[in-house]
């Protein structure tokens, strides 16, 4: 029987980090909560950019009209007016949606590369937009819509009346999304890393690194391109719903270039082809602005939000900032944050350890005579040559 206690080393960090997530929403205000949110929904995101940009090597500046898709697709389809589907059938169907969108554009992504497939996504945010600002009946305009809000078996992942009391703590909209982002990251995490970990990774990687060797070894360039922004559409469908779900209300500005940068930001800071990276990317960039928002006032050359006189609002400072991140990277730590840690880990490992205190020699070796071990004693260690 093989021994339990690797498996449990190599698990505990992992357990520990589920309960101590599971165990927040009895601690934070709402403000913290939907800082979690954010960062949840937009993990989610830059995992399924990563595995097109860095696991495949597409480049992609169209992730916010894939979000949007997602996020208006669901508020479309359970909400009024639309057809008023139950919300999980809404949800689901809002992600087979943005997979959908992005099955019709994967001709071309299985086709075209490089700075070329950028400019070609880069249409479809101008273009998504556009159809958001004018698409009145759908959309809702520039105003947007309310998002109406989850049911799944009667339970409303909303405020409820009377209010849900869970060991003294009122448990509402945030503390019960927050559950619901868990699930849905956790959904995330493992099929992306199992994704990874299998034949599909493992053709989308040689397929980054020479498409000559990858067709030779019998990869389909052009059906595996199209593949990796199928899926990548449905991460970011999926993290469109429960941004809309986090926002209760969706407008078309949120859903601009600048969000696609932000998601290419995220990726690049936390590491390219990693999961794990493209999470700490994630929080990083959309925990960022938010904080810096709320201490503005205690922060030096950062003004509140709405001052004047050419001052720099937080928003600005926190793009400054994970921009400068991002020189940083590039210039010492290419493969990101995940890389960093990694590296890290292992010079830990190889720090040379005690053996015992100064002047105690090896023991003899088990099994052998006397008169070997003590002619042995007369041996030195090997020194270098100075």
């Amino acid at each position: 029987m093989s021994d339990p206690r690797p498996l449990l080393l190599r698990r505990g960090p992992l357990l520990l980090t589920a309960l101590l997530l599971c165990a927040l929403p009895f601690y934070l205000d709402a403000f913290w909560l939907r800082i979690g949110l954010f960062s949840m929904a937009a993990a989610i995101g830059a995992v399924g950019l990563g595995l097109l940009s860095g696991t495949a090597g597409q480049l992609s500046l169209g992730h916010a009209f894939f979000l949007a898709v997602g996020a208006y697709g669901y508020v479309w389809l359970a909400g009024e007016p639309g057809p008023g589907l139950p919300p999980a059938v809404a949800a689901v169907l809002a992600v087979l949606l943005a997979g959908a969108a992005g099955g019709l554009f994967s001709p071309v992504a299985g086709r075209v590369k490089g700075i070329y497939l950028g400019v070609a996504t880069l249409a479809l945010v101008f273009l998504g937009h556009h159809v958001l600002l004018t698409a009145d009946s759908v959309t809702g305009g520039f105003n947007g819509r309310s998002v109406p809000p989850l049911e799944l078996g009667g339970f409303t992942f909303a405020e409820s009346d009377p209010e849900l009391t869970v060991l003294g703590v009122p448990f509402g909209a945030e503390e019960r999304l927050w559950y619901l982002g868990l699930v849905l990251f956790a959904v995330t995490w493992f099929t992306a890393r199992g994704l990874l970990r299998g034949r599909p990774g493992r053709a989308l990687v040689a397929l980054r690194d020479s498409e000559t060797a990858a067709s030779v070894m019998g990869v389909h360039v052009a059906r595996y391109r199209s593949t990796a922004f199928v899926v990548s559409s449905m991460y970011a469908g999926l993290a469109g719903v429960l941004l809309a779900l986090s926002f209760r209300r969706v407008v078309p500005d949120y859903f601009s270039l600048a969000l696609s940068v932000d998601y290419l930001a995220m990726i690049v800071i936390g590491g390219l082809g990693s999961v794990a990276g493209a999470t700490a990317g994630a929080v990083f960039v959309t925990a960022l602005p938010l904080l810096m928002t709320r201490y503005a006032d205690q922060l030096p050359l950062v003004a509140a939000p709405g001052s004047g006189g050419g001052s720099i609002g937080p928003t600005e400072a926190s793009r400054y900032l994970y921009g400068a991140a991002i020189v940083l990277i590039l210039l010492f730590a290419p493969d990101g944050l995940h890389g960093l840690a990694r590296r890290t880990r292992a010079r830990l490992r190889r720090r040379p350890s005690v053996t015992g205190p100064p002047g105690s020699g090896p023991s003899p070796a088990p099994g052998r005579a006397g008169s070997d071990a003590a002619s042995d004693t007369t041996a030195r260690a090997k020194e270098h040559t100075p």
